[in-house]
């Protein structure tokens, strides 16, 4: 269980990165005191004034998807993110961050579902994937990464987006 938490949270930390956010923490061990039980926490922080609202929703969109995507990459298991209630909260936070720019129910699940094929696609390729193993293998061993550890580990990989 443990492994597939790490690469889930390593999925959203990486691509956070890429997308121009700070990974403050990422944990295979959180807290469970402030709120719903969950496996693993990837706290991350957006310079909200260097993005427009659409620009960081878009962002959001794709740090949610991350997680489940690369789930899905790890298991082989294509799943659809909606379908699987362990990620639950992901596809919230990417359902509420595509409403306003697609109203439309049905738009905004083609959306999302395009969203996640095209991550994965990314994800799946071989540097990528490669940076996100590297982080799981280092959130195996030592359960909470730091800032400037997670950094160190993924530095050379982050201009690969």
């Amino acid at each position: 269980m443990s492994e597939l938490v790490a690469y889930h949270e390593a999925g959203h930390a990486f691509t956070a990165l890429q997308l121009g956010a700070r990974v403050l923490s990422l944990t295979i061990d959180p807290d469970w005191d402030d709120g719903p039980q969950r496996y693993g926490d990837a706290e991350i922080a957006w310079a909200e004034a260097e993005f427009s609202g659409e620009d960081l929703n878009k962002r959001t969109i794709l740090v949610a998807l991350a997680g489940p995507v690369a789930e899905m990459i790890h298991t082989g298991d294509p799943f659809h993110p909606a379908m699987v209630a362990e990620w639950a909260q992901d596809w919230r936070l990417a359902w509420h961050a595509a409403a306003s720019k697609f109203p439309d129910q049905r738009r905004r699940m083609d959306y999302l579902e395009q969203t996640s094929i095209d991550l994965y696609h990314r994800l799946s390729n071989d540097e990528q994937w490669s940076a996100i193993a590297v982080l799981v293998d280092h959130l195996l061993a030592h359960e909470t990464l730091d800032e400037e550890q997670i950094l160190e580990i993924v530095g050379d990989w982050l201009s690969l987006w």
